[in-house]
């Protein structure tokens, strides 16, 4: 086993504890379980049983419920009657933050409770405390008093919990002595796990989510490094990227964490949270676990030592080629090569817009850096667009400034072929099974001295994510610092699996500092279709922007909503969106309430959080600004704040 896994070779689940939950078995090799979570008020019993039964017809196989105060506790029997009556086994979960007593009145009713560390004895006020060892150990043992209770009703009463952390509402303990980090949130899980453990209480869960997937690969990373080397084991794990927001972002955001952790086979249970209805969160969750329905036979060679750290974002070093690697951020190619004859129109599709009457290209923040053709463009290009030609069209292009070759790898090491004197790129399949080491090596020979090379790697394995990380180790070991441009294609019948598909396979290497471009293709069953350009490109950015490795809009952490939500969440999400879309590289969280508001703050530049019915509150980073704003002028009142922070951009005007 490796340091957080079981294999970085092949897909091997990691083994865990077996936790019952009702009559479900999470974790031990049971088949990754898929939950969501309730957006109504827990007190419209009826309300909560119709969204329930959507939900689990949807395939949620537990649903989570909001419980914040005791009323809401003591109205899950009424919930949970009312769903056994018409025949809904499916187990459900109790969703606690704040209030110990509501814990203690939810574990004899329904078959899981959550608590949140964070919050759940400690409290978040962001004040900077100094502990001495003494003090920091007085206030564990108050954590046990307070804790112990519960787990105590849990073991009698059957009930599985879950300990789940969040990015956003560590407390100020936590962070006086950890700070905002991974191994912070690790140890305010931790604490709770030894005290559990201490009363021979095991049928737990655990969970460490962040808005930023970064964040979150590496907590979990770490908590399984901690669990194996303090108990010699691990609990079952819960995944999810929290706040993720809604549409194409939110399930790029939570494709990208979930599936880089899912990769690794860690993950016993999965939450997509999205900004919308919960039973929209079920496909994506479906179309993540199906990639891990069965194992195959791996040909890649085991990795005997890491070149990356795990734990640490650290981008591989590389040399320059051009604009491609060294400090620049990652480039988009997009694969033009199934259109046979391009026209300036086309362009419009990845960032580019050209206007006749001025004679001028309009470039967007999101433009493509490169276009693979078929054949050079029969047009002037705008100046920061560059084409890829196969090499032996390459050799007949009549501009070869602005025009590059790329060779497959037996191409490129033949001395007699041509290759441009700025810029090659070199096709490699990673452990393609006919290929030769020997002849590998070759060809790092060849490229490890040429400063114009720039690798393309893919791989047709359906390990495709182990095969493409094994040969960066391969590139490192051997010290070649090439830049490398990921290419990926998807074979998925629908736009929603292929989506999936690239953030999972190019966010996973991404996370780890593995990338200096990305090349996404697509391929549908029917040849006369045109591939979605508009979209490739769009998601090509989102991947970027989710890895925090190229920013190119504005990012929104926003929650998923639940029946603490105190104002319309999904309309106020859309509204503040449509007039805030155009700032680049802003960050503004929109959350329906306190519970994880003013955490997640920290992560954001400007936060619109819920503070009473139809009362906003607004923050700039994590202090308030202006609090308990009628909800009807909230988002006028937001725009005034980047304003007066000079966050605030006019909206750009209409490209013609």
């Amino acid at each position: 086993m490796h340091s957080y896994c079981e294999s970085l070779n092949e897909y091997k689940r990691l083994k865990t504890r077996e936790v019952k939950v009702g009559g479900l078995l999470l974790g031990a090799g049971h088949p990754i379980r898929i939950q969501t979570m309730t957006t109504t008020d827990t007190m419209n019993t009826m309300a909560t049983v119709e969204q329930t039964i959507r939900c689990i017809e949807a395939g949620a196989e537990l649903v989570r419920i909001t419980a914040p105060s005791k009323k809401e506790a003591e109205n899950l029997q009424n919930i949970k009657d009312e769903l056994r009556k018409r025949g809904y086994t499916t187990p459900l979960v109790a969703d606690i933050h704040f209030t110990p007593n509501a814990a203690e009145i939810a574990a004899r009713i329904v078959e899981k409770v959550r608590v949140n560390p964070g919050n759940y004895v400690d409290k978040k006020k962001f004040e900077q405390l100094e502990y001495t060892d003494e003090e920091y150990l007085e206030e564990i043992e108050r954590i046990r008093e307070r804790f112990t209770p519960l787990v105590t009703i849990c073991k009698k009463h059957g009930t599985a919990m879950r300990i789940g952390t969040n990015h956003g509402s560590l407390s100020d303990r936590i962070m006086s002595r950890y700070g905002d980090t991974a191994i912070g949130m690790v140890e305010s899980a931790m604490e709770f796990l030894r005290i559990a453990r201490s009363e021979d209480y095991h049928n737990i869960v655990l969970s460490m989510k962040s808005s930023n997937p970064q964040v979150m690969v590496q907590a979990y990373r770490l908590l399984i490094n901690h669990m194996t080397n303090e108990f010699g084991e691990c609990y079952p794990l819960h995944l999810g990227v929290t706040e993720a927001g809604d549409g194409e972002d939110g399930r790029i955001k939570s494709a990208i964490g979930i599936g880089t952790l899912l990769e690794d086979g860690i993950g016993d249970t999965i939450r997509v949270s999205l900004t919308e209805d919960p039973e929209f969160e079920i496909p994506v969750c479906k179309d993540l676990v199906k990639r891990y329905t069965s194992s195959s036979a791996s040909n890649v060679p085991s990795i005997d030592k890491l070149y990356f750290d795990p734990f640490n974002y650290k981008r591989r070093e590389t040399f320059q080629v051009g604009n491609i690697g060294s400090k620049h951020v990652p480039v988009v190619v997009s694969d033009f090569s199934k259109n046979n004859n391009i026209t300036p129109a086309d362009l419009v599709d990845i960032g580019y817009a050209y206007n006749e009457k001025t004679d001028k290209w309009n470039i967007a923040d999101a433009a493509a850096d490169y276009l693979y053709c078929k054949q050079e463009p029969s047009f002037g290009l705008p100046g920061t667009l560059k084409v890829i030609l196969d090499a032996d069209v390459w050799q007949q292009a009549n501009d070869k400034e602005k025009c590059f070759p790329i060779f497959s790898n037996k191409q490129y090491v033949d001395a007699s072929i041509q290759k441009s004197n700025q810029l090659n790129f070199v096709m490699m399949d990673c452990y393609d099974k006919t290929e030769e080491d020997t002849s590998r090596q070759h060809l790092f020979n060849t490229i490890k001295s040429d400063s114009t090379a720039v690798i393309c790697l893919s791989s047709q394995n359906k390990n495709a994510v182990q095969s493409v990380r094994r040969m960066f180790q391969e590139l490192m070991a051997n010290q070649i610092q090439n830049p490398v441009v990921l290419i990926c294609d998807s074979h998925h019948e629908t736009n929603e699996e292929s989506l999936i598909h690239y953030a999972v396979e190019s966010g996973a290497l991404l996370i780890d500092g593995m990338c200096d471009g990305v090349c996404f293709g697509y391929h549908y069953s029917l040849p006369e279709i045109v591939p979605p350009y508009k979209l490739l490109n769009s998601v090509a950015f989102g991947i970027l922007q989710a890895t925090r490795t190229r920013i190119s809009k504005t990012e929104y952490i926003s929650c998923p909503s639940c029946g603490r939500t105190l104002f319309d969440l999904q309309e106020t999400t859309a509204k503040i969106r449509a007039v805030t879309n155009h700032l680049k590289g802003v960050k503004i969280a929109i959350m329906g309430c306190i519970v994880n508001g003013p955490g997640e703050m920290a992560d954001a530049d400007f936060g619109y959080v819920g503070s009473g019915v139809d009362k906003i509150t607004l923050y700039k980073g994590k202090e308030v600004v202006k609090r308990n704003i009628n909800s009807d002028i909230a988002v006028e009142e937001l725009i005034n704040l980047l304003k007066e922070n000079g966050a605030w951009v006019e909206v750009p005007s209409e490209i013609e």
